[in-house]
Parts: structure tokens; C-alpha cells; sequence
């Protein structure tokens, strides 16, 4: 990863971490708790792609293991966001925009309860029960409900700010006069014209206009 990728994804995800623990954990909502964390995971990985993604969420989760008051074993919840970064990253656009919020708002939901079903599956390997006496169903509604409705508030700047870091002037005026020739094909595709004057209507202007010079030279008819 580039060098400005590790400082904003390193400060970013201390930033979620000191909120997912000193503000989120302690508004003791019913089920889960809102997890930022996983959303800025999200948000880094819809930017630069599954293998930054994956980095992000081993990084981050890491961190979340070993911030007080952590009470699982090291390594579970990074294994989790380094997964969920990952799946997450496979979805980036080749040109790093996403149009519709469709689509991230489902990415949201099944991180959401992927995430959660994966930490429970890791906990019960390692003899961590405590999703059975909780309630996993209960679990995965609320997870997906309070990351749903934080998304929005969250995802969206995160990936403002990694595309901003990640701006290139060369990259961008290579990529602006891509979609330049990329809009003039769409143009002409599927009519067999092309624009500029050698095909469509001002080639066939300027053939016809050729050819009535070329008869009015041959007949030696003025023509206006």
C-alpha cells in the first residue's frame, strides 16, 4: 500500500476505533452494537480494492482485538475484518466510483450479518459460547439495522476521503480523456457512424458537396 493509504487508513481507523469504544459501547442499545468499525473497513475496501481492503481489516481488527476492554482472544475479530475487508474490496469499479447506493447499502447488510455470523463461528472454535445465551438471531437483526442506518453517515465520507488521499493529477487527466473517447464511442455505437467528418452526416455532407463540385467541373456549370 501507498504511503498516504496507510497514514489515512491508520488514522481513520483510530478515529472509528476510539468512537466504536468510548461512545457506541456504552449507549447499551438492545442486541448489537453499532459497529463504525466495520463500516470505515467497508469504506477503505470499496476504494482500494480486496487487497488493500483485506490489509485495512486485518489492521484494524487487530487494534479492536487488543483495545481495552477487549474480552476474546487476539486475532478473532482481525481474522473477521480481514474477510470482510477482502469480499468487501472485490466489488470496487474499475474507476473507483459508485454510482448507484444500492449496492454499497447492500454490502452493508451482508457485512453486517456475515461479519457476526463469522466472529460466532470463530468463537465457538475457540469455546466462546456467548452468541448462544445472547441470541444469534437477535444479533444479526440488530447488527444489520444499526450499521444500515449509520452507513449512510459514514461510508460515503470515508470513501471521500480515500479517493481525495488517493487523488493523482497525471492518473486523473488520463482517465478524464479516457471518458472522453469512451463517450464518443458510446456515441456512434451500434449506428456504424463515426463523428468528425469521415463517416455520418458531415461525411456525408462533405461527399456530397465533393461530388457537386466534381460535376459542375465536368460540365462546365457554374454552381452557387
Amino acid at each position: 500500500m501507498r504511503v498516504n493509504r496507510i497514514l489515512l487508513s491508520t488514522a481513520l481507523v483510530v478515529v472509528a476505533l476510539v468512537i466504536q469504544v468510548s461512545v457506541l459501547a456504552r449507549l447499551h442499545l438492545p442486541g448489537a452494537v453499532p459497529d463504525i468499525l466495520l463500516l470505515t473497513v467497508l469504506g477503505l475496501a470499496m476504494v482500494y480494492g480486496h487487497v488493500g481492503g483485506a490489509l485495512v481489516g486485518f489492521g484494524a481488527g487487530l487494534l479492536a482485538d487488543l483495545a481495552p476492554p477487549a474480552d476474546h482472544a487476539a486475532g478473532r475479530y482481525a481474522l473477521v475484518l480481514c474477510v470482510i475487508g477482502y469480499l468487501a474490496g472485490l466489488i470496487k469499479p474499475e474507476n473507483g466510483r459508485i454510482k448507484s447506493a444500492t449496492g454499497p447499502m447492500l454490502v452493508v447488510v451482508a457485512a453486517a450479518i456475515g461479519a457476526t455470523v463469522l466472529y460466532a463461528l470463530v468463537g465457538a472454535l475457540v469455546g466462546d459460547t456467548t452468541a448462544r445465551h445472547v441470541g444469534l438471531g437477535s444479533l444479526l437483526f440488530t447488527a444489520a439495522l444499526y450499521d444500515l442506518l449509520l452507513a449512510p453517515f459514514v461510508v460515503p465520507g470515508i470513501m471521500f476521503l480515500a479517493r481525495r488521499a488517493d487523488n493523482d493529477p497525471l492518473a486523473e487527466a488520463g482517465s478524464s480523456a479516457k471518458g472522453s473517447d469512451l463517450s464518443a464511442g458510446w456515441l456512434t455505437s451500434g449506428t456504424g457512424l463515426r463523428i468528425g467528418g469521415q463517416r455520418g452526416f458531415g461525411g456525408l455532407k462533405s461527399k456530397a458537396r465533393a461530388r457537386t463540385a466534381r460535376v459542375g467541373r465536368i460540365k462546365g456549370v457554374k454552381r452557387l
